[in-house]
């Protein structure tokens, strides 16, 4: 008997789902920002790049700190710059690191990518061109948001 309780909900992110190649702008963007990681400690550099709906191309390197809780990731470090500059959705972000197969976004990563924008492409990629994709909805099914108020209160409006 398998340990598995079910695997009907599991999303297969094995391959390159969606069957596209990463938009060449944000792989770049991926890889300059994965060249300026801080991993002093795992030694494990990611470099992520979002565009918005207007256009717009935020960077994020993963960095790490002593105190392990206190890093960041590059998917969040991305999302961070986009809403500093007050960018609330994006469109795709491509996750660059050396990993075989491409390291997809950890649990945290997926749902502050969620808040943001559900139905954005994620597509992850390596050095040797493998590819996993996929929306940020097929890396978190049914994640978690909280309903907005007409008030304006909790939607992070000014």
């Amino acid at each position: 008997m398998s340990d598995v309780i079910s695997t009907a909900r599991t999303p297969d992110l094995s391959s390159d789902r969606l069957g596209i190649a990463p938009d060449a702008e944000l792989l770049a963007g991926a890889q300059a920002a994965f060249a300026k990681a801080y991993a002093p400690y795992s030694k494990f550099r990611v470099g992520a790049a979002l565009r918005t709906l207007d256009g717009q191309v935020y960077r994020g390197a993963n960095v790490e700190n002593a105190s392990y809780g206190l890093g960041r990731c590059a998917e969040q470090s991305s999302i961070q710059a986009m809403a500093t500059a007050g960018g609330r959705d994006f469109t795709d972000i491509v996750v660059y690191s050396e990993a075989t197969p491409p390291a997809s976004p950890c649990g945290a990563c997926r749902q502050v990518l969620y808040e943001f924008s559900p139905d954005a492409r994620i597509v992850c990629v390596n050095p040797h061109g493998d590819i996993v994709s996929g929306l940020v909805r097929d890396f978190l099914p049914n994640g978690f948001r909280l309903e907005q108020r007409d008030d304006g209160h909790g939607v992070g409006t000014e």
